[in-house]
């Protein structure tokens, strides 16, 4: 029988994914490459023989448990009787060749790590994503190979590439909901998990706050629905979002609803989340960062600080003090010694203040305005308590803005922290 020749100068390769379960496949060599080749087999759950006088203490390791047989010798013509699959990982050219040619008689492929040309096969760079696997053939340089791996794992991990897993009709049913905190409006913000979700999304109902550029990268059978509360214009009633969401998903759909911030920092996801277990529909929560913290970061303002506040406080200002359906006691907040962040606080800004003054909190406290944090356009605005009635009138403050009150405002951080940009965001 004539051995199958090999040829040095071709590149072209036949891609293929071998099934080597209960398989056996011999490994001539015991040192760090054979290590790294045992390893993926194992995986493969394939009946590995490895074949040296040494190997690894890994390796050996994996001897005792019966996870793969150690014949303790050196490579003798017919140890790949049987095999389906060889590696020639030895040290030693000579009997790498060796391994090699008896492949070839027996029609055994075999993957020779000293020597590309003279192999059989080649091994992909192999990275894996849940279940999905990719390999990459390099055309010869592993570096490559190993670069544009990384590369698509990388996207796949973070959610620029869409992993739109196969589903089976009975989940396909079922629909599901998640509910994703978008962070701050920057779009590289988000969580990893949270943008993995939107490129998996057959439906995403999103606020006006969200990292909506995340949405223009989405396929076009992707549907988007808007459910902006805008300050002083149209919104969507709630009850009409939560119905959305359970209509979607009973219809089939993967529904993500986007938020600005984290879902349950005044985000009534809580709200949303009942409603889908309340109609029996599967719903997750992504945390997302929330602007309470990450605002006055990119403004360069700590919350807390070592030797100054140990507390911090988040409170909605969306109902000014003196409304009859608040749930905030002003008078408390006012005497903690720490740090007061505020959000939806634009237009009860001076009423706010005037109850933090009336309550004990000095009037010359520093406060520190950010507008559109983590955008393009973020912009500080800095004053006390007693003149941020003023500022915001004469320096025109709209929403979305995150105030903050406390000694932490006048650290000596810049007055004026450049917004993020592509370039220098982390």
């Amino acid at each position: 029988m004539n051995a199958t020749p090999v040829h040095p100068a071709s590149g072209v390769v036949y891609p293929v994914g071998l099934r080597l379960l209960d398989r056996r496949v011999v490994v001539v060599g015991g040192g760090q490459v054979a290590h790294r080749r045992v390893a993926g087999l194992l995986e493969a759950k394939a009946d590995v023989t490895v074949v040296s006088p040494e190997v690894t203490p890994a390796l050996e390791a994996l001897v005792e448990p019966g996870s793969l047989t150690w014949i303790r010798r050196r490579y003798e013509p017919g140890d790949l009787e049987g095999a389906w699959y060889a590696v020639a990982a030895t040290d030693d050219p000579a009997v790498n060749a060796a391994v090699a040619a008896e492949a070839d008689r027996s029609r055994i492929f075999c993957a020779r790590a000293d020597d590309r040309s003279a192999s059989s096969v080649w091994t992909p760079a192999v990275g894996r994503h849940g279940e999905l696997v990719v390999g990459v053939h390099g055309g010869g340089d592993p570096q490559r190979a190993i670069g544009v791996r990384d590369a698509v794992v990388a996207g796949l991990t973070d959610g620029s590439i869409a992993d739109r897993a196969a589903r089976t009709p009975e989940v396909a049913r079922a629909g599901s909901v998640v509910l994703v905190g978008g962070g701050p409006g920057d779009p590289g913000l988000i969580t990893v998990r949270g943008r993995q979700a939107v490129a998996q999304a057959d439906v995403v109902v999103a606020d006006h706050l969200a990292p909506l550029s995340l949405l223009e990268s989405l396929p076009t059978h992707v549907e988007v629905i808007d459910a902006s509360k805008l300050p002083r214009g149209r919104s969507m009633a709630q009850e009409q979002i939560n119905t959305l969401l359970v209509e979607h998903a009973r219809a089939g759909r993967r529904v993500v609803r986007l938020k600005g911030g984290d879902p349950f920092v005044f985000g009534r996801g809580m709200e949303e989340l009942e409603a889908c277990v309340a109609a029996g529909v599967s719903v997750e929560v992504v945390p997302g960062v929330t602007s309470a913290v990450a605002v006055p970061a990119l403004a360069g303002i700590p919350v807390t600080h070592r030797g100054l506040t140990h507390e911090f406080v988040v409170v909605s200002g969306h109902l000014p003090p003196d409304h009859p359906e608040s749930l905030v006691d002003w008078a408390a907040i006012a005497r903690l010694r720490g740090t007061v962040v505020v959000l939806m606080g634009v237009d009860t800004a001076p009423a706010i203040a005037a109850a933090l003054v009336e309550h004990g909190r000095a009037p010359d406290t520093p406060v520190a305005v950010v507008t559109d944090g983590s955008t393009p356009t973020q912009r500080t605005v800095r004053t006390t308590l007693a003149a941020l009635p003023r500022a915001v009138v004469d320096e025109a403050i709209r929403p979305p803005a995150v105030w903050v009150v406390g000694a932490v405002v006048g650290l000596n951080a810049p007055q004026d922290a450049p917004p993020p940009d592509d370039a220098d965001l982390y």
